[in-house]
């Protein structure tokens, strides 16, 4: 991935909105902020209509997840209920839900056009880091939010990318990948072409020879890396990107990990049946672990 910028790259947020949508139940917003000089990332942020009091004070602060979308040239209006997928809807469920949620464009999905090699980065996945970390700081500076109850969701790009983002930032609290995953050695039978793109980890590529056993990393560790905080991880049976096998060999292998901690119960797995998708039974189990994690928390 390379290493993460250094903390002066971050500049004032200097958030904007463009746009605002009254939904039942939620205000939708577009809007851009800034993740370092030159560089601005669009997003939509959904806030629950009943989150400040009458006289414009905020009667109370809520839970808050990012929410990390797929590989769609929609980005980010997909799990904002903005075109898309109907079962990748997340952040609008969220906010139904009384979340306030944030969906970013990934580099060069959506709205958001950037380089980030041109700007010294080495992967673009170190580049979603950076922007989702900014993300963060982003929902922890808005009045409506709880800056302790922060959690991240994402499907398939947004999967990995939640599990990325949370292991180099412990502010996040709560972690949901649904098909974002497996062990290298399992993933098309250990064949990494599809993380060595441009959009990926290059260097996987350049540096590794794609090869699963010369990787510094897998996502066995990654797993163990979040303890323990709580982690659910959906992985469907039939899922031909992420092969459940390897799933489960990464959920194993971080049990011990929550062990130790004397956290068992915050590492689960939903091996719903179907393909690549987020179905609405697992759906439903992430927004309860959610509840009992974020808003138990209260």
């Amino acid at each position: 991935m390379g290493a993460m910028p250094d903390a002066a790259r971050a500049v004032p947020l200097d958030l904007h909105v463009t746009e605002t949508i009254e939904k039942p139940g939620y205000r939708l917003q577009k809007i851009s902020f800034a993740a370092e000089a030159d560089d601005r990332v669009p997003a939509w942020l959904l806030v629950p209509k009943d989150a400040p009091s009458a006289d414009g004070a905020v009667a109370k602060r809520r839970p808050a997840v990012l929410c990390l979308h797929q590989t769609t040239k929609n980005g980010k209006d997909e799990p904002a209920g903005q075109g898309g997928l109907s079962n990748l809807r997340y952040a609008q469920e969220l906010a139904e839900r009384g979340y306030v949620t944030l969906a970013v464009d990934y580099p060069n999905f959506g709205e958001y056009v950037f380089d980030p090699y041109a700007h010294g980065y080495v992967s673009a996945t170190m580049k979603g880091i950076w922007n989702h970390r900014r993300a963060v700081d982003l929902l922890q500076s808005l009045e409506e939010v709880d800056p302790g109850r922060i959690g991240v969701i994402g499907h398939s790009l947004g999967g990995h990318n939640s599990m990325f983002v949370a292991a180099f930032d412990e502010r996040i609290k709560c972690i949901v990948s649904c098909c974002g995953f497996c062990s290298f050695r399992r993933y098309y039978e250990g064949d990494l072409t599809g993380w060595s793109q441009n959009g990926y980890m290059p260097r996987i590529r350049t540096e590794y020879g794609k090869d699963p056993a010369r990787m510094p990393f897998d996502f066995t560790e990654i797993v163990g890396l979040l303890a323990p905080r709580p982690f659910l991880a959906v992985a469907p049976l039939e899922d031909g990107n992420f092969a459940v096998e390897g799933v489960r060999e990464c959920i194993d292998a971080a049990r011990p990990v929550y062990s130790l901690y004397g956290a068992e119960d915050r590492l689960a797995a939903d091996y719903p049946p179907g393909g690549h998708d987020f179905p609405p039974a697992s759906r439903e189990r992430a927004y309860t672990w959610f509840d009992k994690w974020l808003k138990g928390a209260n």
